[in-house]
Parts: C-alpha cells; sequence; structure tokens
C-alpha cells in the first residue's frame, strides 16, 4: 500500500496509542506516524508543521475525552487557525463514547470528516488512506 498521507493520534492514553501504531503499521510499515498524549503538545505540532507551505496533508485521530484540553476544545482553538493548516489536517473523531449527542456534535463540526469508535481497525485505516489519496 503507498501511504503520502501522514498520521497524528491525539490520545491522553498510550496504550491506544500503541494500538493504532501497531495496526497501521500492519497496513504499511514506513508510515509517518506522530502521537501525542497531550493535546496541547498536539496541537503545537500541528501550528508548527501544517504552517509550513512544503507540508503534507496529514490526517489526525482525535480522542473527546482527555484532561486539560478535551477533544471539543481542541477543535474550538482548531477553528481558529489558518484556513492554510485547517485544509491540510484531516479530523477523525476517535472515541469510545457511544454517546448520541457527541456523535452528533461531531458531526455539525464542519472540521470534522467522521465520528469513529474505538478500537480503530485496518480496514478502516485503509478506507481512509484510500479516501485521502484520491
Amino acid at each position: 500500500m503507498n501511504v503520502s498521507t501522514r498520521f497524528i493520534v491525539i490520545d491522553d492514553d498510550e496504550f491506544n496509542n500503541k494500538i493504532f501504531t501497531v495496526t497501521l503499521e500492519k497496513i504499511d510499515k514506513g508510515a509517518d506516524i506522530k502521537t501525542f498524549l497531550s493535546p496541547v503538545e498536539g496541537f503545537s505540532h500541528i501550528v508548527k508543521e501544517y504552517s509550513k507551505p512544503d507540508n503534507e496533508t496529514a490526517v489526525l485521530f482525535l480522542d473527546i475525552n482527555m484532561p486539560v484540553m478535551n477533544g471539543w476544545e481542541f477543535l474550538d482553538r482548531f477553528d481558529e487557525l489558518d484556513p492554510s493548516i485547517k485544509q491540510r489536517v484531516k479530523i477523525y473523531i476517535l472515541s469510545s463514547s457511544v454517546d448520541k449527542r457527541d456523535i452528533e456534535k461531531a458531526k455539525a463540526n464542519k472540521n470534522v470528516v467522521h465520528y469513529l469508535i474505538k478500537p480503530l481497525t485496518k480496514e478502516t485505516i485503509r478506507l481512509i488512506t484510500y479516501s485521502q489519496n484520491r
């Protein structure tokens, strides 16, 4: 599989980040994966890396329930970024929450591509990377 898209995972659960990394590496051993336990650090990474005009696109998997800054607060801050950054980061909510209010809130957010329930599967990653490379 030829994946040119970068992956960013922001989840305060280190185990979930490991599962994601292992799952993605089974599909593409050379994938560029950045994981962050802190949404603040993840946000800073996005601002720094995707402000550069020569950087590629990224797929961001964002958890909702995190300390310090939750996923909704992250999305509020993300919405304030320059459009050139926002257009290069495709956000997927990746949460264990099956609460319909969370799903509807994510669907209503213009920066969220889709709401996914944990755990992330190889099939879901394949669909996402296929749609990103089209």
